[in-house]
């Protein structure tokens, strides 16, 4: 029993731990936090200052993108609507411009037309003279021939013919003007 009893002494008490492994976790505890502390806390700390900064910067970033996209976005705008009323301007313009052209084509042909109109008057007046003459020409002849079967003697001769053309004409002339006047 004694030899129970030596035994028994030696067997450590499983509540309490031994002296020297608290003394070795102990130091290698203090260790691994002075390793911690000094090197990987603040690599860490450093690592997550730089990922915040990234992010806010980022966010920073993606805030001004968007304030130069709105920008860009009303310049757009202005310019868009710059653009239609230029549009607007042109169209107006050419309407204006495509009237005058259509007001000079119908001057032209109000001209044309009446420097035609014109040429077919006095056209119409030189053949109106042309008949005339042919016509007193041939009444003349006629009157000749009539007056010379009335009178019973020819009047063949040119200057009497002519004279007695003459005064019948003026005769003739003469009758519509007294009848316009009675």
């Amino acid at each position: 029993m004694l030899f129970l009893a030596e035994e028994a002494s030696e067997i450590p008490n499983p509540i309490l731990p031994i002296w020297q492994e608290i003394v070795v976790g102990g130091i290698a505890f203090a260790v691994l936090c002075f390793v911690l502390m000094k090197f990987v806390f603040p690599r860490m700390e450093e690592t997550f200052k730089a990922r915040v900064d990234a992010i806010e910067g980022g966010i920073k970033r993606a805030e001004e993108r968007q304030a130069e996209a709105d920008a860009l976005f009303e310049q757009y705008k202005l310019q868009l609507a710059e653009a239609r009323t230029e549009a607007a301007r042109m169209r107006q313009e050419a309407a204006a411009e495509a009237e005058g052209i259509r007001q000079d084509v119908l001057a032209r042909a109000r001209e044309e037309s009446d420097r035609i109109i014109a040429a077919g008057r006095e056209q119409l007046t030189a053949e109106r003279q042309s008949i005339v003459r042919e016509l007193r020409s041939d009444i003349g002849t006629l009157a000749v021939d009539l007056a010379g079967r009335i009178v019973g003697e020819s009047l063949a001769d040119e200057a009497r013919q002519r004279g007695t053309v003459e005064r019948f004409l003026s005769d003739l002339d003469a009758a519509p003007a007294a009848g316009g006047r009675s």
